[in-house]
């Protein structure tokens, strides 16, 4: 068995092969959420680690909010990968989110590789205090 990786010679056929297998090969991770719920939000922190922005991808349709996002290896502009072991996943993830919510509002924030949604729950379905008469 060889260890050995080559680095200097380059085989055109072999990178075409490699491009298409890694296609074929990346993994679909289920983000790690953390949900938090008051009466006005519910709040979702999701972690995306080394995904940028233009890689992520938020989609609501139908009650559905879907999350999908593509991680990056950074790679310097002057340099061009020729090998890389280390394979950036893609991430994904779907929620069933209730009426009580208003969708057109949701606020989005990417930072330091978590993402922040905030959800605002419609004025109706908020709790209010009913006033009681006497008498």
């Amino acid at each position: 068995m060889s260890d050995n990786t080559q680095i200097a010679e380059r085989n055109q056929g072999a990178v075409a092969r490699a491009a298409s297998d890694e296609a074929r090969s990346r993994v679909t991770l289920t983000p790690a959420v953390d949900i938090f719920e008051d009466t006005h939000a519910v709040t979702l922190y999701a972690d995306l680690p080394g995904v940028p922005k233009d890689k992520l991808d938020i989609k609501v349709h139908s009650g559905n909010l879907t999350i999908d996002a593509e991680s990056v290896v950074p790679v310097p502009p002057n340099l061009q990968l020729s090998h890389a072991e280390v394979r950036a996943p893609l991430f994904s993830r779907r929620f069933t989110v209730s009426e009580d919510f208003d969708l057109s509002k949701i606020e989005a924030a990417l930072k330091d590789g978590v993402l922040k949604l905030t959800i605002p729950r419609r004025e109706e379905a908020k709790p209010r205090r009913i006033a009681v008469s006497v008498g």
